[in-house]
């Protein structure tokens, strides 16, 4: 409803600053609000916020209207960053953006822009919202390669019914268009990457300044020593880089692959070639579920899913869901499924939620191998 006032999140991006722009032609009160989310290494080498926020006010002076600045850090550290640690510490690979979203950008920011008498708040992100039957509905963006409803699902109907999305139906490249024609510097601004409020910066370099190093061997599902480890932290399912194992005489033919992580022996399970069985999962078991709508789909029926956020669409079926977990089975076997991220379930364009994985299920022989992988396993000391 026009007149009526909404906070905008204006990050200092090109998205967010049309997000602005389009709500104020369309006779919104739009005010913005910048964001400032970690503190601990505010730096100009990794985290450009100052940066940041500069162009963000510069945007709003160019739109004429106000913004103001909110400092979330302790929320984001208590929130997102101390589950992000956990998570690793415990083998898993989080995606911070996913709860950044339900967490801070539609909790902390909603509440705050409430709190000021604000109707609606929006954002820069890639996702439509429709209402029916009296129900809230996510749905995908019209730009497919830009949608962004895979780091939404864990919204609920509250949050979505004070949020708008005014990008939702305009591919990237008219967002662009849209931002130079009404002369914002940000046009041509690079869209950010890296860890949601923190920036892209050296992984390794980064994690350990939290988590200590913990070497161990690198094994095949057979117990063959190939390579050692740095900690297990720094690995994830599916990962092809850095494994150091190319010069290894064992090394010799397909690349390398992590195919599992053994925490009790510290090992990193890792097999040769892209389509190894170790590497593929028919199923899988989700917790820490949400439902857009409050309640479960159901079971039995054909639905899509997606694993990781740059995943097409795969067929899959919901075979059980309680309050805390659910069970998804795939029509074809999913590549390096991981205990972490999140697995989001649709129906055509419609977001219908997920949960967190917990496990993959994968081809029998090999998930045998990786699990009795015994402690005493032969060395293949062979280097060189």
């Amino acid at each position: 409803m026009p007149g009526k006032r909404v906070i905008v999140g204006m990050s200092g991006g090109v998205d967010s600053s049309v997000a602005a722009l389009l709500l104020k032609q369309q006779g919104y009160d739009v005010s913005g609000l910048f964001m400032k989310n970690w503190e601990d290494d505010d730096t100009g080498e990794y985290c450009a916020s100052r940066e940041d926020l500069v162009d963000a006010v510069a945007v709003a002076e160019k739109l004429g209207i106000e913004i103001d600045v909110v400092n979330f850090s302790a929320e984001y550290k208590e929130r997102v960053f101390g589950n992000f640690l956990r998570d690793y510490q415990a083998g898993r690979t989080p995606n911070p953006d996913v709860l950044c979203n339900a967490e801070i950008k539609f909790r902390a920011f909603l509440d705050h822009a409430l709190g000021l008498g604000a109707d609606w708040i929006a954002t820069g992100h890639y996702a439509q919202v429709r209402e029916a039957d009296g129900l809230r509905k996510l749905l995908k963006a019209e730009d497919g390669t830009k949608d962004q409803s895979y780091f939404l699902y864990r919204l609920d109907q509250a949050q979505l019914a004070r949020t708008l999305f005014p990008l939702g139906g305009l591919y990237k490249r008219d967002v662009r268009e849209i931002a130079r024609s009404a002369g914002l510097a940000v046009h041509d601004k690079k869209d950010s990457t890296g860890i949601c409020f923190i920036g892209e910066r050296p992984f390794r370099e980064f994690l350990n300044r939290y988590l200590p190093d913990n070497p161990g061997d690198i094994r095949t599902p057979e117990g063959r020593l190939v390579g050692r480890h740095h900690g297990l932290m720094f690995y994830t399912i599916g990962q092809r880089q850095g494994l150091g194992i190319g010069g290894h005489r064992e090394g010799a033919g397909d690349p390398w692959y992590v195919a599992a992580k053994d925490m009790r022996n510290n090992r990193l399970i890792a097999v040769q070639g892209h389509d190894h069985p170790a590497l593929l999962a028919d199923r899988l078991t989700a917790l820490d579920l949400n439902w857009i709508s409050g309640s479960p789909p159901h079971c039995n029926w054909v639905y899509s899913a997606k694993t990781r956020y740059r995943q097409k669409d795969a067929a899959c079926t919901l075979v059980a869901s309680g309050a805390e977990r659910c069970v998804i089975e795939f029509g074809e076997p999913q590549w390096a499924v991981t205990a972490g991220q999140s697995v989001v379930l649709y129906e055509s364009q419609v977001c219908l939620g997920g949960g967190i994985i917990e496990s993959a299920e994968r081809m029998r022989d090999y998930a045998d191998a990786v699990e009795e992988c015994p402690p005493g396993a032969v060395d293949m000391k062979d280097e060189g």
